[in-house]
């Protein structure tokens, strides 16, 4: 008989007007696949917060707007304190397809990798005819490459927003001293390999359309150069020249 405890699952949703696809999003997520959904709504100007309660999700809210990289800090934290063993990262635009959620938690729950990321690009023409912006892809492209030959690893794709963590990666990683911005996510990838974990991702198929979140080309711009600022600290962190304080063990 197997008494190995079960993990519990936690879907965290960083919302931030949402109202018009939480509904779609929500519906998507297999039944029975995760114990609790947190949605952390970041000043929002419609009726997401109204709407997620009515829902019967565990809603915390943001009294000024904290960016996408400061309303995570947030999702995260909850997360953790309400005992999560393994978090999901969901953006509540339905972008992502949320009935792949129990093949990317098995990953971690067979301790086959400590983090997965959902990869949104298989082929060139199945992301552009997907609807993603030339411009979006080829710095997606340009910066994944960048990323695995500094990082030592082999991730199609490095700026996914579907992530899945075992919660020894948020208890280890400082992601309170990350970035509040876009650039949260790839600093905790680049946190992640400077303390160890194991890396993975897999297909994630995604839509585009109006209502989905998105960045601009300016502030695509702006996230590649912070990305580049990232893998320098890493260098120099690893080379012991000057250490970042995100790659500090939050138990130190």
């Amino acid at each position: 008989m197997d008494n190995q405890k079960k993990n519990k699952i936690v879907i965290i949703m960083p919302a931030y007007n949402a109202e018009k696809t939480l509904q779609d999003t929500l519906d998507a997520i297999p039944k029975d696949c995760c114990d609790e959904i947190i949605l952390v709504d970041d000043c929002s100007s419609d009726q997401t917060v109204s709407l997620a309660k009515s829902l019967g999700l565990s809603v915390f809210e943001h009294e000024t707007n904290k960016g996408y990289g400061g309303n995570q800090k947030l999702c995260y934290q909850q997360a953790l304190d309400a005992g999560a063993d393994i978090i999901v990262m969901l953006h509540p635009d339905n972008q992502y397809d949320a009935s792949l959620i129990p093949f990317f938690t098995g990953f971690i729950d067979h301790g086959v990798c400590d983090f997965m990321l959902g990869a949104r690009i298989r082929t060139r023409k199945e992301a552009l005819h997907g609807g993603m912006p030339f411009y979006k892809y080829f710095s997606n492209r340009m910066l994944t490459l960048m990323m695995n030959v500094i990082l030592g690893q082999n991730l199609a794709e490095g700026h996914s927003g579907f992530r899945v963590y075992h919660r020894k990666v948020l208890e280890t990683i400082p992601f309170e001293n990350n970035a509040d911005d876009f650039s949260f996510d790839a600093e905790l990838i680049t946190q992640a390999v400077y303390h160890g974990f194991k890396l993975g991702d897999a297909p994630m198929p995604v839509r585009y359309f109006s209502e989905a979140s998105s960045i601009s080309f300016k502030d695509s711009s702006i996230y590649g150069l912070k990305i580049i600022s990232t893998l320098c600290k890493f260098m120099l962190t690893k080379l012991k020249i000057k250490k970042s304080k995100l790659f500090k063990d939050k138990s130190a």
